[in-house]
C-alpha cells in the first residue's frame, strides 16, 4: 500500500516537476556585481546547423588582470534530452572582446550557457555561482508537447518530425519505470 501511494505522488507531482520554465522564452542573468562588462549575442534564437555566436567585454581590472573566460554550453534537443554540458575558452578578437561560437544541431529546442572565469592568481568564479544563466530557444522547439518558434509559424507542419513522434522518455515510460522500480524495491 506505502508503495502505491508513494507512485501516485509521484505521478500527480511529475507534471509540475517538468514544467520548470515556459517554452520559447529566452532568460538571462544579471551582469551586475561580476566582471562582465557587456555581453552581446548575435540573435535572439538558435537554429540548425548555424553559428551561434557571442562576444562580451570584462570589467577594466579583470581585462588588465589576465583572466581567462570560458563558455560552458549546453544544448538540448526536441526529444527532451540534453547533450552534456561543453566547454570552450573564449578567443580576444582585435579589438580586445572575448568571443565564441557553437552550432547547434539539427532538432535545437534550446542554449544553456553560463561563463568561468579564470584569474591570474589560479582562482576561478563561475557566471551565475550554479545552474544554468543564459537560455535561448531555437527557432523551431518542442517543450512538453508544445511546439514553437520563428519556424514554427512560419512552416507550420515542416517544423515537425516525421510521426513517428519523439524519441526519448514520455510521461507513461516514465511512470512504468517509477512502478518497476517500487516493485523491484518491494521484492528485496
Amino acid at each position: 500500500m506505502r508503495n502505491t501511494s508513494i507512485i501516485l505522488v509521484l505521478l500527480l507531482l511529475m507534471p509540475t516537476l517538468t514544467a520548470v520554465a515556459e517554452g520559447g522564452v529566452n532568460e538571462a542573468s544579471s551582469l551586475e556585481g561580476t566582471d562582465i562588462a557587456t555581453l552581446q549575442i548575435d540573435t535572439q534564437e538558435a537554429r540548425a546547423n548555424v553559428a551561434f555566436n557571442i562576444s562580451l567585454n570584462l570589467s577594466e581590472e579583470a581585462d588588465q588582470n589576465g583572466t581567462i573566460v570560458e563558455w560552458v554550453t549546453q544544448i538540448c534537443i526536441n526529444s527532451g534530452v540534453c547533450y552534456p554540458p561543453n566547454t570552450q575558452s573564449l578567443e580576444r578578437d582585435e579589438s580586445g572582446a572575448w568571443i565564441g561560437e557553437i552550432i547547434p544541431d539539427d532538432s535545437v529546442t534550446y542554449i544553456n550557457w553560463r561563463f568561468v572565469l579564470h584569474y591570474e592568481d589560479q582562482s576561478e568564479v563561475s557566471i551565475p555561482e550554479t545552474g544554468w544563466g543564459w537560455k535561448v530557444w531555437s527557432s523551431c522547439w518542442y517543450d512538453n508537447g508544445t511546439w514553437g518558434g520563428s519556424a514554427w509559424s512560419d512552416l507550420g507542419d515542416d517544423c515537425k518530425p516525421d510521426e513517428d513522434g519523439l524519441p526519448g522518455p514520455t510521461a507513461p515510460l516514465a511512470a512504468l519505470s517509477l512502478a518497476m522500480a517500487a516493485l523491484m524495491a518491494r521484492r528485496d
